[in-house]
């Protein structure tokens, strides 16, 4: 259920695989999001599993592929539209779902302050990682560690010359060449380098999505496929 489990510094983080659940076909089989096109009930209690392992209730987001920003203090029934999360609630893990894009995970124990951000192409050439940074300071958080959830690499993302121009423009880190030589995006790349550039004290979970088959990926297996999640609270 979780390839990825640590605490430290007063802070846990977490990103699930895709086991352990109850989805079938190409969901199986724990897929965690409600917009993929599963079964609800199976998704329903796929969550509920996660909830239960985890020991902690989980936030979830409407994401857009955007730079919307949602501060909560609770799970809620309809999440909230936005593709960066934050919370001072302790005891309530913030999840963002992915299947390629990158999950961003971020925490000021200090501050009692943790967020997530959903990094895509669009949201990185967007702003979403500054957009994440700026919401964490206004919730008084200061000094931040980061993990940055496994996703596509570069070697699998071929994209056209003009739209790698495009994003390595606003994020020059995301520039790449695939495996066949053809220009590429490495969106977790450019993460990291505005995580570092920010100050924040970051760690890069680099296992690729698409060569990973524990993880779901949109590209891998086509339009329907199932979710995983990265996920950070305070204990």
């Amino acid at each position: 259920m979780l390839c990825h489990d640590e605490e430290t510094a007063g802070v846990r983080f977490a990103v699930t695989d895709r086991h352990g659940g109850v989805s079938a076909g190409p969901y199986a089989s724990l897929n965690l999001a409600t917009h993929v096109g599963d079964d609800p009930a199976a998704v329903a209690e796929n969550r509920d599993r996660l909830t239960a392992a985890l020991g902690v209730p989980v936030a979830w987001m409407d994401q857009v592929h955007g730079v919307g920003v949602a501060v909560v203090d609770r799970s809620l029934d309809a999440p909230p539209r936005a593709d960066v999360l934050v919370t001072r609630t302790r005891r309530l893990a913030l999840g963002v779902l992915v299947a390629d894009c990158t999950p961003v995970l971020t925490a000021d124990p200090t501050a009692g302050v943790v967020g997530v951000a959903h990094a895509g192409r669009k949201g990185l050439a967007l702003g979403v990682v500054p957009a994440l940074l700026t919401a964490m300071a206004r919730e008084g958080a200061t000094e931040l560690v980061a993990r940055v959830g496994p996703s596509v690499c570069g070697r699998c993302y071929p994209v056209p010359a003009e739209m790698q121009e495009e994003v390595a423009r606003a994020v020059p880190g995301a520039h790449s060449t695939a495996s066949d030589g053809s220009p590429s995006l490495e969106i977790a790349a450019g993460v990291v380098d505005q995580l570092t550039a920010a100050g924040v004290a970051v760690e890069w979970l680099p296992e690729c999505s698409v060569e990973e088959p524990t993880l779901f990926s949109y590209r891998r297996d086509g339009t329907v496929t199932g979710r995983y999640a990265g996920l950070v609270w305070l204990p």
